[in-house]
């Protein structure tokens, strides 16, 4: 499963001890003129424990996310964050996966929630019927447990998250596809339930040179397109030095009429140095370019790039930002990238920072004059706030706070929720 596979890379990343000595609670802590603060640190009981996904914002400020583990069942929870009396954060569980016999509502949950325009959750799970994952909702409901009602609507989910377009329609990496390789779907809402629907299917063709197995969810254009990355597929040997490729970053063109045309971007390990494996998304500016990280390569240990559009319908890379030294900077950014109103970007790395702990940094790019991007440390990590930053930032609303999440560590051990004031 995807949250064992990134738990296994973040350890060896790392290159820590299994065991990480859990001390007192960070509150506040200002690095580079930032301001960090834990939110919520999960126990891996009740409460849950385990987050791989970010979180998302409501428009009251209560943020939600899942647990991949620990809850009534111990096989994963839906969670709200919300802000109490006093600064204080307060958890509460909406849904605790697996109440129903062989998990057949859902477990273990490494992707987040998305909030519709009503205020609705929806997201994906492992478990389900035969194993398939499944894909649910959650409605507020004063009269279900916990104030929201579970809905099953998909026997079949992913581990990649889910995205709206503007009519209630879902998107994500779905079902098997035509060729058993994974597709890009869209699950639309009717009377008789959800219908799915494949708008590509990966690897027509082995080796999979158009990209195979998705790792993280799509994001929308504002002309309807779809983008996003795969983990593996692209470029091979001996381009690429691991047998599975290296990757690609795709588009996929709506057409009109329910066509769709995908159209790979980018191969990765397209020349020394580049990049290799993007597991995490990608993230588009005002006039249509793409960012995003890969995990891998670069000189040492993983790059941010750009993707731009050019006028003979290819798209040029440019690596904006090389990590060197995993010790100091980080290393092996497995989240995405995300901008503030200013053109800045922001992201984390799941490795490096504290020499101490090599336990991920959050990061921030700025924009030069030169065509440069200017790389700074926002926070390091040290194991009693966090561990392991995996998943994109999100902004509030007036680009105040980010807010993140992060696999393990704090006061509890199993994972935060933190804020970090730019």
């Amino acid at each position: 499963m995807r949250g064992n596979q990134f738990l296994r890379l973040l350890t060896h990343l790392a290159g820590r001890t299994a065991l990480i000595v859990i001390a007192l609670a960070l509150g506040n802590v200002a690095w580079g003129g930032s301001k960090y603060r834990m939110l919520y640190s999960f126990s891996g009981g009740n409460d849950g424990g385990g987050v791989y996904a970010g979180v998302a914002l409501d428009d009251k400020g209560n943020l939600y996310g899942t647990t991949s583990g620990g809850g009534a069942y111990g096989e994963g929870t839906v969670f709200q964050v919300a802000p109490g009396r006093g600064g204080k954060w307060i958890e509460h569980v909406l849904y605790n996966f697996c109440a129903k016999s062989r998990c057949t509502d859902g477990a273990l949950p490494v992707s987040g929630v998305i909030l519709d325009a009503a205020g609705n959750l929806f997201g994906t799970a492992g478990g389900g019927v035969s194993n398939s994952g499944v894909t649910f909702e959650l409605r507020q409901d004063l009269a279900s447990p916990n104030g929201w009602r579970f809905r099953l609507i998909y026997n079949g989910g992913s581990d990649v998250g889910l995205v709206l377009d503007k009519v209630g329609n879902l998107y994500g990496v779905l079902g098997a596809g035509e060729y058993g390789e994974g597709a890009i779907s869209e699950l639309s809402p009717g009377s008789h339930g959800w219908t799915e629907t494949f708008l590509y299917s990966f690897c027509p063709k082995f080796p999979c040179a158009n990209g195979v197995i998705a790792a993280a969810g799509l994001v929308w254009d504002r002309a309807g397109n779809l983008y996003g990355t795969t983990q593996f597929g692209g470029n091979f040997p001996p381009q690429c030095p691991g047998s599975a490729g290296c990757g690609v970053a795709y588009q996929l063109e709506s057409l009109g009429g329910g066509k769709w045309k995908y159209r790979v971007l980018h191969r990765f390990a397209a020349f020394p140095n580049d990049g290799q494996l993007p597991y995490a998304g990608v993230t588009l500016d005002s006039k249509g370019n793409v960012y995003g990280t890969t995990l891998y390569s670069g000189t040492s240990s993983g790059t941010v790039f750009e993707l731009s559009p050019q006028q003979d319908g290819s798209w040029k890379e440019t690596i904006l930002y090389d990590f060197p030294n995993s010790e100091k900077n980080g290393g092996a950014p497995a989240g995405g990238v995300t901008f503030d109103n200013l053109g800045n970007l922001y992201g984390t790395a799941s490795a490096g920072g504290d020499p101490n702990c090599n336990c991920g940094v959050v990061f921030k790019m700025t924009p030069q004059a030169n065509a440069k991007w200017k790389y700074s440390v926002l926070h390091r990590f040290k194991g009693t706030d966090g561990v392991g930053p995996g998943y994109n930032l999100i902004f509030d609303k007036n680009y105040k706070h980010l807010y993140g999440t992060t696999v393990e560590g704090g006061s509890g051990g199993y994972g935060v929720v933190y804020e970090i004031t730019p």
